[in-house]
């Protein structure tokens, strides 16, 4: 098999040597998410790396689900991280496995290391197996159990298997050495008690193996040849061998573990144990809740799965962990938007206007460029008649200094139209300013004997008998903090203003004809994705980013 760029990353670097060598003549690669929650843009990190590695070399690559603790694993998470996987472009074709389905095969595995004296069965409970297991400066002690013969080992665990004990009463322990500095070498639990119907096998097990036990020998009976895992398994990476080491693999079909640097967000937390909580206590509606940094989060928010291959690309593969902006994340979208979205007027808090002059009841079509950045992008047609409404804010009665919109007796131009004047301001008893009365040059739309003036302001707009009422959600950052993950307290650090829902936004005539899933730059104001369509038929637009591109201009600082 060939080999791959050594440049690309430290993890193909390891590869080409394993392939050099002759240590593989191959590439099998995995991802092994436990179905507890949903997966997270660190996972997708992850998921794209192990995909791309193996596509790189010409390899395979694998789905299997570490479902061993069937108190936490749904069958709905199952289901969410297959559509997920499947929507960034991963592809394990009929590479679908379930850690579930080796329970045999490792429970014999298990027996194995009984009769081999290397496993036992301890009858310490919890809060006993943690004083014997020592700490990081002081070596662990010896169960009491630890000298049990290898005929009562295998019959406890034959009666653990039968049902006959309860829970936390008893584990089975690999025997390997309790004075180890690595604490994950100290004797480690490979079997655990528990009465609870797995979502796959039902009520056919009551005790499941561990994490640590099940995984390097699920990838070796996969014919896994590289394990790529976060770093916080640097640590296991010995154990990882040693079970692959006495459970009979010989050195050719024993995967090697390779260890790479989780991603960090900012304003983002990525334990899943803090996500189910978000939920939970209802900070968010659910784990698709766009502000989520799930992958059906961003995908229900209008990421686009290129976007995301693009991010992972750019922050590269390093062994140690750094935290990344968020604003790099945002960027990718933005910057493939900017070519692809076309560009539509849409006004969420809308001002009236009246154009007094203009013929009452006349409707003309204009003809506005979908894209600027895209010359084949064409234009669309949209309708202007003597009644428009423009963006509250963009109307000021006492503006600051360098204001270029609209205020009284000034001039703008509205987007693709005419040139208007302001020249009355109607309010409500309570002083609310509700209605504009102004007047248009005909001269100034394109064309036109005036269509040269210069104005400061140009001004996006809506056709007031042919706008789309619309409900309009303006996502924020989750957290007001940059390291949420470093407090407990979630409810001291939600950010009050990260959803605000516009009801009554209008947008453009040319969406009614627009299906759900597609994205659109709404002018001077954002991205946003069609999401759906509400039951009484008002679209539902999601705002992906805002148009202000911090990341772009830091690098070129």
């Amino acid at each position: 098999m060939s080999t791959a760029d050594t440049g690309s990353n430290f993890i193909h670097t390891q590869i080409n040597e394993d392939l050099a060598s002759g240590r593989y003549d191959r590439v099998h690669t995995r991802f092994p998410p436990e179905p507890n929650g949903y997966m997270h843009i660190g996972h997708a990190k992850a998921i794209l790396l192990n995909y791309s590695t193996a596509q790189l070399y010409g390899g395979k690559f694998n789905l299997r689900f570490d479902d061993t603790n069937p108190v936490k694993e749904e069958t709905e998470f199952v289901e969410a991280i297959i559509d997920d996987i499947h929507w960034l472009g991963a592809e394990w074709q009929d590479r679908l496995f379930f850690t579930s389905g080796y329970f045999e095969r490792l429970y014999e595995l298990a027996e194995g290391l009984i009769i081999d004296g290397k496993a036992y069965v301890c009858d310490l409970d919890k809060d006993q197996t943690r004083e014997y297991r020592g700490t990081l400066t002081e070596p662990g002690k010896d169960s009491p159990y630890r000298s049990r013969s290898v005929e009562e080992n295998l019959d406890l665990f034959r009666r653990m298997r039968a049902g006959e004990f309860s829970e936390g009463s008893r584990v089975l322990r690999a025997k390997i050495d309790m004075s180890s500095p690595n604490i994950n070498m100290r004797d480690p639990v490979l079997y655990r008690i528990m009465h609870a119907e797995h979502h796959r096998s039902g009520d056919e097990w009551c005790i499941y193996p561990m994490y640590d036990y099940s995984h390097p020998l699920s990838d070796a009976f996969e014919g896994i040849t590289h394990s790529l895992c976060s770093i916080e398994y640097d640590d296991h990476r010995p154990l990882y061998d040693w079970f692959l080491e006495n459970t009979g693999f010989t050195a050719s079909d024993r995967p090697r573990q390779i260890e790479f640097a989780r991603l960090n967000l900012t304003y983002t937390v990525m334990s899943k144990r803090k996500l189910l909580k978000l939920v939970q206590d209802r900070h968010v509606a659910g784990w698709d809740d766009p502000r989520m940094p799930t992958i059906a989060g961003l995908r229900r928010r209008g990421y686009t799965a290129s976007s995301i291959q693009n991010f992972a690309e750019r922050i590269g593969v390093a062994r140690a962990d750094s935290t990344v902006d968020l604003a790099v994340l945002e960027h990718c979208i933005r910057e493939e938007l900017n070519s692809s979205a076309s560009r539509i007027m849409a006004v969420l808090k809308p001002l009236k206007v009246v154009i007094t002059n203009y013929p009452d009841g006349q409707t003309e079509t204009l003809h506005v460029e979908n894209n600027p950045e895209n010359p084949d992008a064409g234009s669309r047609e949209v309708p202007f008649c003597r009644e428009v409404y423009i963006e509250a804010d963009d109307f000021m009665e006492d503006p600051p200094r360098k204001f270029f919109r609209l205020v009284p007796g000034g001039e703008v131009r509205l987007k693709g139209a005419y040139i208007i004047r302001c020249d009355d301001v109607v309010k409500d008893a309570e002083g609310n300013v509700v209605e504009l009365r102004c007047s248009y040059d005909p001269e100034t739309r394109s064309g036109g004997a005036n269509s040269g003036k210069k104005v400061k302001g140009t001004l996006h707009w809506v056709s007031a008998k042919h706008a789309v009422q619309s409900e309009v959600r303006l996502y924020d950052n989750l957290f007001t903090v940059e390291n949420p993950g470093a407090s407990e307290d979630f409810a001291s650090i939600i950010n009050p203003d990260s959803l605000t829902v516009l009801g009554n936004a209008l947008v453009e005539q040319s969406v009614a004809d627009m299906a759900a899933g597609t994205r659109f730059q709404f002018m001077r104001q954002g991205y946003f994705f069609l999401e759906s369509v509400s039951q009484d038929g008002r679209p539902v637009f999601n705002r992906i980013v805002g148009l202000k591109d911090t990341w772009s201009k830091m690098q070129k600082a």
